[in-house]
Parts: structure tokens; C-alpha cells; sequence
């Protein structure tokens, strides 16, 4: 699948938004002490991946009912969906000057992931973290995401690369009181 840019400036995918807060003092913590360990982008990418990844406990498989969705917060109360470990994921990368865009998948509804930009080219990364059944790996080469799409069901993979996260994901986090609530409005397509 060819992913698609949809801001042609690169630098949009290295910008602090609301969501994506690699500006914060949380995120700028967390990059520095990561950053320290790396030897190089590709290192510091991995080990963000594999923080995120296997730190932050996706709320569903926990049974967290907190909703994150800013990156900051994402770190400092170490819960989220998806969405909101995409978003930390990001602002770490970000952080550290590697551009890095959201996409999606959809499924039943739409699972959010990241694609950061290295040795010249998109590579997608899922951080939702691992369980039975799911093991997403961090890979430049073939992916390994937390799960792959059944055309013949419907599901797909967006090929679009988002600089900020969609209107229709940030919407839905931002007003969900509990996970519950959300789990009741996830966008089920873009």
C-alpha cells in the first residue's frame, strides 16, 4: 500500500498540536531520559516504540476506564486507547525532531496507529500493545502491526498519513467522560 501525505510539508508532521504535545514537560522528560539510551534516530525510534508499546497498558485490555487523548497525559497517568498511545508516540518522536504522521485501520471501528518517517520513507507502527494474539513489532522492513485488515469483511487500511490527529477521533475522545462512554462512540470509518 502506498501511504499518502496529506500535508505536502513535511515539517507539519514534526508540529505540536493540542493532541500531540511534544512541547509539554512530560513528553520532553520522557524524550530526554529514551534519548540518552539511543545511539542514533533509528534507536530512539525503537525505544519509544517499545515504551509506549509495553509501559502505557491499553485501558481496554487493563480495564482502565480513564480517556486519555493528549500525549502528555497519556504518559503521566500511563493509560490509553489506541488513539491516545498513537498521540504519545508521536509527540516522543516528534520530540526528537523524526517526523512522524497518524493513520488508521478500520475494523469494527477505527484503530489508530503512527508511521514514522526514516531512511527516507514511511513505515507504519502500531503501539496499541501486545496481548494474546496480538504482537506488534517495531520494523522498518515488513510491518508488523497489531492487526491486519480482512478486505473481504470490509476492513481497510487508510493509506492517508495525518499531521494532526482526524476531527472525528479527537472529537470522540475529548467528550467521552469514561472508556465505557466512549467504547459507545468510536468512529466506526473516516
Amino acid at each position: 500500500m502506498e501511504l499518502i501525505q496529506t500535508t505536502p510539508d513535511l515539517s507539519a508532521y514534526l508540529a505540536a498540536d493540542e493532541a500531540v504535545d511534544h512541547d509539554h514537560p512530560r513528553v520532553r522528560e520522557v524524550a530526554g531520559r529514551l534519548a540518552k539510551e539511543a545511539e542514533d534516530s533509528y534507536a530512539y525510534a525503537r525505544l519509544s516504540f517499545e515504551f509506549v508499546r509495553d509501559t502505557i497498558p491499553h485501558s481496554q485490555d487493563s480495564g482502565d476506564p480513564r480517556v486519555t487523548w493528549r500525549a502528555s497525559d497519556v504518559l503521566e497517568q500511563r493509560t490509553g486507547i489506541c488513539y491516545a498511545k498513537a498521540h504519545a508516540l508521536a509527540a516522543l518522536l516528534r520530540a526528537e525532531d523524526i517526523p512522524t504522521a497518524l493513520c488508521y485501520q478500520r475494523f469494527d471501528v477505527v484503530h489508530g496507529l503512527i508511521a514514522v518517517r526514516l531512511d527516507g520513507a514511511w513505515h507504519r507502527q502500531d503501539p496499541r500493545g501486545n496481548k494474546p494474539g496480538v504482537d506488534a513489532r517495531f520494523s522498518l522492513g515488513r510491518e508488523q502491526l497489531a492487526f491486519t485488515p480482512d478486505r473481504a469483511a470490509g476492513e481497510a487500511d487508510y493509506p492517508e498519513l495525518y499531521a494532526a490527529p482526524h476531527p472525528a477521533v479527537l472529537e470522540v475522545l475529548k467528550a467521552a467522560a469514561d472508556r465505557p462512554q466512549l467504547w459507545q462512540s468510536l468512529p466506526a470509518a473516516l
